[in-house]
């Protein structure tokens, strides 16, 4: 994947950091042949980073990343409170969308990325939690 050069500046922002991983991570997850529906969908209890299709059923991806492991992780990074927000923001947009919470088929992942944030290494982990 090509990465434009600033990526790697020391003056990349945690945000710019945020949105070229999330780029990243929906580019890999296209390729898997998932199908881009909405990003950085906000709500009052949180984010969802990527919210795409897998066939029919609805994925709710959260990403994240970490230049190593020192302290755990990406995946380490994603405590219950997070999980929780998560789970409130997924019952918002299925509202907004329309769509009902029960019957829709839907499930949360985790993309983790480690190391240089051009090259990361990635783990994805569907249904997370």
């Amino acid at each position: 994947m090509l990465w434009n050069n600033n990526a790697t500046d020391k003056s990349t922002t945690s945000t710019d950091k945020g949105h070229i991983t999330e780029r990243y991570a929906e580019q890999y997850l296209t390729e898997q042949g998932l199908t881009l529906v909405d990003r950085n969908f906000h709500s009052r209890q949180g984010e969802i980073d990527i919210i795409m299709l897998d066939g029919n059923t609805y994925v709710f991806v959260e990403v994240k990343y970490r230049k190593n492991i020192s302290f755990g992780g990406a995946i380490a990074a994603i405590p219950a409170s997070k999980q929780h927000k998560i789970r409130h923001s997924i019952t918002f947009y299925l509202h907004k969308a329309g769509l009902n919470e029960y019957n829709t088929a839907c499930r949360i992942d985790v993309v983790a990325l480690e190391g240089d944030i051009t090259q990361p290494q990635v783990t994805w982990l569907k249904n997370a939690f």
